[in-house]
């Protein structure tokens, strides 16, 4: 059933109830102020007992069969102790066991339904007569009120079902009005399946959950419109710079393969070189590939670091690790690649919750980077303290309008295109930081000094407890 004729059903079972309801107690109502208001009319109506008991004595009693004519159809029957009775008016009826026991007493009365005869269904009214061990019953017919109750219970039930049909038309109504929202969302998202058109947007007035729901469907499809763009963007920049490697590398392999065709060698130093050019190309390959894989890594959200399970992400690699090491360990691996600086570290020990191998290269991109543009002589000094991580060179700094891009995809300084490089260092150094949820950026120095400052900062972590000794 579509949600339309659910939402339908729903209102007119909901109307069905509550008018099933009132009509219960509307018809119960009635009926107790009827029976009520014909009691009244049987006391009002009550026999004296001197005429019943010189009925009685007389013997002035209507048989069963002959029933006495009586023009409003009510009943007077005496009852002694024994449980005869004696019809003065009216149709013998049932007596009670209430009816003997009043014809015993010197007050009270009893109110009661009893039957006739030939089935017809009287109310009945008993009251002792003292003195006489007799009590006489005055009754009248249910008819009366039962013809105005069947009356009533026809009328409730016509209005009831009117009213059950009109709350099935407007839940309809309601229903087509309420939805017709979700109906443009449901276009807009067939649409999408269909033609892959990331650009269509839905209206969201208001407040209410369906706006809320259009302005996050909305959000998603400029998410997912901007991965494209993203992806897109990644795809070309990265054939951008596979192209000029392997250009390179074409050439160097066509002369080699050329001069071995030809017979005519190269001379040694040009064969050394080219070879030497070779190797370097293919490592600059390497590299570039490398990063590649780990920028199409599926990323942790920042939020569930700490958790056991990141999104994406395999939460084994996950564990504490003392920052102060990986830094250690990556000063170590950079620096066979600047012979001619000094590199200096001031560490203070700090651990965090990260991927130890993924926040090594981290570090390593940082220092190659400080490297790279350190001038010969220079000094790249790293610090550690409450969890910030500074690299500073001493090189001719980012300019200022250049700092919001250093971490972008495949961006390099103009200034840089002519030095060894992807463009991806840095945004694997922003992913992984991310990840771990702390936070990355490039600045010029504090006291104004030449060269360019990277500040990491990571969130702490428990420190793990002490290994044991052996033994």
């Amino acid at each position: 059933m579509p949600l339309r004729g659910r939402l339908a059903l729903l209102a007119a079972t909901t109307v069905a109830l509550a008018v099933a309801a009132c009509a219960l107690a509307c018809w119960f109502l009635v009926r107790a102020q009827l029976l009520n208001s014909l009691d009244d009319s049987l006391r009002d109506n009550s026999v004296s007992p001197g005429t019943v008991v010189d009925r009685v004595q007389s013997g002035q009693c209507t048989p069963p069969d002959q029933p006495a004519p009586n023009p409003f159809g009510a009943t007077v029957q005496v009852v002694d102790t024994s449980g005869r009775s004696c019809v003065i008016v009216g149709r013998k009826l049932d007596v009670t066991d209430s009816d003997v026991e009043l014809a015993g007493q010197r007050h009270g009365e009893s109110l009661h339904t009893a039957r006739a005869a030939n089935g017809t269904e009287y109310r009945v009214r008993t009251t002792p007569v003292p003195g006489t061990g007799l009590a006489v019953s005055v009754a009248r017919p249910m008819a009366e009120i039962q013809q105005s109750l069947r009356n009533l219970a026809l009328i409730l039930t016509l209005v009831g079902g009117a009213g059950v049909l009109g709350a099935a038309g407007a839940g309809v109504a309601l229903a087509r009005a309420g939805l017709r929202p979700v109906d443009r969302l449901t276009e807009a998202v067939e649409h999408i399946a269909r033609t892959e058109d990331l650009a269509v947007r839905i209206p969201a007035d208001g407040h209410d959950e369906i706006a809320r729901l259009s302005r996050s469907f909305n959000a998603m499809t400029e998410a997912l419109a901007s991965s494209r763009e993203l992806q897109q963007q990644l795809i070309a920049d990265a054939g951008h710079e596979l192209r000029t490697p392997l250009t390179s590398l074409r050439t160097n392999i066509d002369l080699l393969v050329r001069s071995e065709e030809t017979g005519r060698a190269l001379p040694e130093e040009d064969r050394r070189e080219l070879l030497s050019s070779v190797q370097a190309q293919m490592a600059e390959l390497a590299e570039l590939i490398g990063d590649l894989q780990e920028l199409s890594r599926p990323q942790a959200m920042p939020d569930d670091a700490g958790s056991s399970q990141e999104p994406g992400g395999d939460p084994s690699r996950m564990g504490v690790v003392g920052l102060h090491e990986v830094v250690e360990r990556a000063v170590e691996r950079v620096r066979p690649r600047g012979p001619r600086l000094t590199l200096t570290t001031d560490l203070a020990p700090w651990y965090v919750r990260a991927e130890p191998a993924a926040l090594e290269r981290s570090v390593v991109n940082l220092l190659d980077n400080a490297i790279k543009f350190s001038p010969e002589g220079g000094t790249v000094r790293t610090g550690l303290r409450d969890g910030v991580l500074t690299v500073r060179d001493q090189g001719p700094g980012v300019p200022d309008d250049e700092l919001p891009h250093v971490f972008d995809r495949f961006w390099r300084s103009p200034s840089a295109r002519s030095l060894p490089g992807s463009g991806l260092g840095l945004s694997i150094v922003a992913r992984t930081v991310r990840q771990s949820g702390g936070e990355v950026r490039l600045q010029r120095p504090a006291d104004g000094g030449p060269g360019t400052e990277a500040v990491l900062r990571l969130p702490g972590a428990p420190t793990p407890p002490p290994a044991e000794s052996p033994g």
